[in-house]
């Protein structure tokens, strides 16, 4: 990855979080899946219909609630 070229911070949008996303197959995911349950694996999700995406978003920003938000049609 050393071939990324620099550039000033600006440019990101004043964005303050740099996250990386783990280099997985399919196959990696497809044993998770399969591990999940075994290893007592719980997700937590608070539905949100789609018209109330901005309250998610809210409710995120509050910590309003754990695990992910979800929206739904």
């Amino acid at each position: 990855m050393s071939d990324i070229p620099s550039f000033p911070y600006q440019l990101m949008w004043q964005e303050r979080q740099l996250v990386s996303v783990a280099n997985l197959t399919r196959r990696d995911g497809v044993d998770f899946l399969r591990l999940a349950p075994q290893i007592g694996l719980k997700t937590t999700i608070t539905r949100y219909p789609l018209r109330q995406a901005n309250q998610a978003l809210a409710d995120l920003r509050a910590g309003q609630f754990n695990g992910a938000a979800v929206l739904v049609v």
